[in-house]
């Protein structure tokens, strides 16, 4: 029985049993509820096939999707305190912070990477919503600054992409005074004159939407992208009305005039790199035609006059006969 049991059921289950497969081989649209195979998903950009829903990405991958081939440098990022209030809800904010990191393989919900668009220098400071939703605390604010101090040094335009929840509630007050310091260090980028874009993703809340996520000199949005401060339902109940439909999204904050333009994620990289393309462009791109003054055409006009003017002919000599 032992023989049975221990040698042959074993090599029958190996024979006739189902082969492992890998996890994460199907994605569902959180929109039409659709099953996406992973590898067509990638080629798309992570946009749904059936519904064209732009999906939630990592910091990483939209920067792959933005610099020239993919390429770009991070940057290490300024030192912040952890746990500088000892914050503990139903964990710590250590543990937090551990599972987070583990999670993402960041350090914190930021990156800092400078590269290349259309050959054009470009440094991005990107948050990535799977870190504890994006939220901003002191790392994400110093990475900020020191994203704007960079793209002042290599003289580039700053693009920010916010994908965030709001501030960071573990770190309490810490967290606010990011908002006056993330609006300063935009305000040193006007005054060294370089541009600053946003791409607002899906979702751009809180402490984030009210400091440097909407003061870019152009707003782009992704389509359907939640954008806004408070929540839906928390403003309906303080006004008590029913917002109109579509409220904080990417198009609605276009058609109010709080978004230039909602651009597709396929047409994205190439719309970033025009409109720096226009705001970089250092010569005409056509030959410079001198201006002429109204003295120096009349100068020119009056040879072309005389020669037009028609004058008697001169008698011409009788043919011979």
């Amino acid at each position: 029985m032992s023989w049975l049991t221990n040698v042959i059921r074993p090599k029958i289950r190996a024979l006739v049993g189902k082969t492992d497969v890998p996890e994460n081989l199907w994605h569902k649209c959180g929109n039409c509820g659709q099953m996406l195979f992973h590898r067509e998903l990638e080629q798309n950009q992570f946009v749904c096939n059936y519904c064209d829903h732009h999906m939630r990405i990592s910091a990483r991958q939209r920067l792959g999707m933005l610099f020239d081939d993919g390429e770009f440098t991070e940057i290490e990022l300024p030192t912040a305190a952890v746990d500088p209030l000892k914050f503990r809800d139903r964990k710590r904010y250590t543990e937090r912070l551990k599972d987070a990191q583990a999670k993402t393989e960041l350090s914190d919900a930021v990156i800092v990477a400078h590269g290349s668009i259309w050959g054009h220098k470009a440094v991005i400071v990107a948050l990535d919503f799977a870190f504890m939703g994006g939220s901003m605390g002191v790392a994400v604010g110093e990475a900020v600054i020191a994203a704007a101090e960079l793209a002042k040094l290599q003289d580039a335009p700053l693009i920010a992409i916010p994908a965030s929840g709001g501030a960071r509630m573990q770190e309490g007050i810490l967290s606010l005074v990011q908002l006056p310091r993330t609006v300063i260090a935009v305000e040193t980028l006007r005054e060294a004159g370089l541009p600053y874009l946003v791409v607002l993703s899906d979702p751009t809340t809180g402490g984030v939407s009210a400091s440097f996520a909407m003061l870019g000199d152009i707003q782009i949005a992704e389509p359907g992208a939640t954008i806004g401060f408070a929540g839906k339902r928390v403003i309906e109940q303080t006004i008590r009305e029913q917002l109109p439909e579509g409220f904080q999204s990417a198009e609605y904050l276009r058609d109010h005039g709080m978004v230039d333009m909602v651009v597709h994620r396929h047409q994205l990289r190439n719309t970033i790199a025009r409109v720096i393309d226009l705001l970089r462009r250092t010569r005409p791109a056509a030959e410079i035609v001198p201006l002429v003054t109204a003295t120096a055409a009349e100068d020119a006009a009056e040879p072309v006059a005389a020669a037009n003017d028609p004058s008697p002919a001169e008698e011409r000599p009788a043919a011979d006969d």
